[in-house]
């Protein structure tokens, strides 16, 4: 039988939007992983994947995976808005030596979820969560541990958020290149951060924010870190304020809380303890601390407690 070239063409057409329709079947609004999982599988409640790598590519844009029982699910890179939720049960998380364990770099309106979470790093990873590009990051009830570089590497090239609650940070201490919590945005990039009931401890330092970064953090603690509780950091360029309510600085080796750099960096401190620093308050250059008058400094070390360079009444 002769073909024409129009019939072909037609067929042709058929074939690439059954394989399309194809592909977005494979992708499901709420995917699985178990322990005892294959990635083969469809990931669904029946039949789970094994790992997040696994099942990101089975999950559509705007879903979520996930962790039916307890287990070791690797390592993933995230590209579009997802939810990665392990509610109950032990979700490990873990790379090889020189990797970070979670990289987001999704469109600049997409929001990312990671609940739940338990990221060990102590087989030589860096980061436990860096963030390239996205909307929105919020980081939940997780806990992040042992890397060589940070817990949350949040350097965004666009207008993004960082939420991050009931977590703790901890073990991030490599020299320099360590620190529970860094914020820094990239060319012409901000970042707005909320940290609630965040415990950032035994890392290089506990937060560090540069320039283009509004951070709020309260109910939180810094502590025994081995450099700086909190320090805002600013260079040529672009707005930085810290606020710091209800928390606690405590035992640093260097400084509680540091505010310093070219540009003007300002820290806004209320009802926190700052205690067991070398010493506890300081400011450099253009920086400052604003305290509103409710805080409690004392007891650092040789009695360098510092002080702030102004104090206002609340409001």
């Amino acid at each position: 039988m002769r073909v024409t070239k129009s019939a072909f063409t037609v067929f042709a057409l058929s074939a690439l939007l059954l394989a399309g329709a194809s592909v977005a079947q494979a992708q499901a609004s709420r995917t699985w992983v178990s322990g005892t999982g294959d990635d083969v599988n469809p990931c669904n409640r029946l039949a789970p994947c094994k790992t997040f790598a696994g099942a990101i590519s089975k999950t559509a844009a705007g879903g979520q995976i996930n962790v039916m029982d307890a287990g070791a699910f690797g390592a993933v890179t995230i590209t579009k808005a997802l939810t990665i939720s392990a509610e109950g049960f032990f979700a490990g998380l873990t790379t090889s030596p020189g990797f970070n364990v979670i990289v987001v770099n999704a469109g600049p309106n997409d929001v990312v979820v990671l609940r739940g979470l338990d990221i060990d790093l102590l087989n030589g990873g860096t980061n436990a969560i860096r963030f390239l590009a996205g909307g929105t990051l919020v980081v939940e009830d997780c806990i992040l541990k042992n890397g060589t570089a940070k817990g949350i590497d949040f350097e965004p090239s666009g207008n993004s958020q960082l939420l991050v609650k009931n977590t703790t940070i901890v073990g991030f201490n490599n020299g320099a290149n360590g620190g529970a919590i860094l914020i820094k945005p990239t060319g012409a990039g901000t970042a707005k951060v909320a940290l609630t009931d965040v415990r950032m401890t035994r890392s290089t330092y506990g937060l560090r924010a540069e320039n283009g970064s509004m951070v709020a953090m309260r109910d939180s603690v810094a502590s025994n870190n081995t450099n700086n509780g909190v320090i805002a950091l600013s260079t040529a360029g672009g707005a930085l304020d810290v606020s710091i309510d209800n928390s606690l600085i405590s035992g640093n080796g260097i400084y509680g809380v540091r505010s310093e750099g070219s540009a003007a960096a300002i820290v806004r401190i209320s009802n926190t303890t700052i205690t067991g620093n070398n010493p506890g308050l300081s400011a450099a250059t253009n920086g400052q601390i604003i305290s509103y008058g409710d805080n409690h400094n004392s007891g650092n070390v040789s009695n360098n407690n510092g002080a702030p360079t102004s104090t206002i009444a609340r409001q």
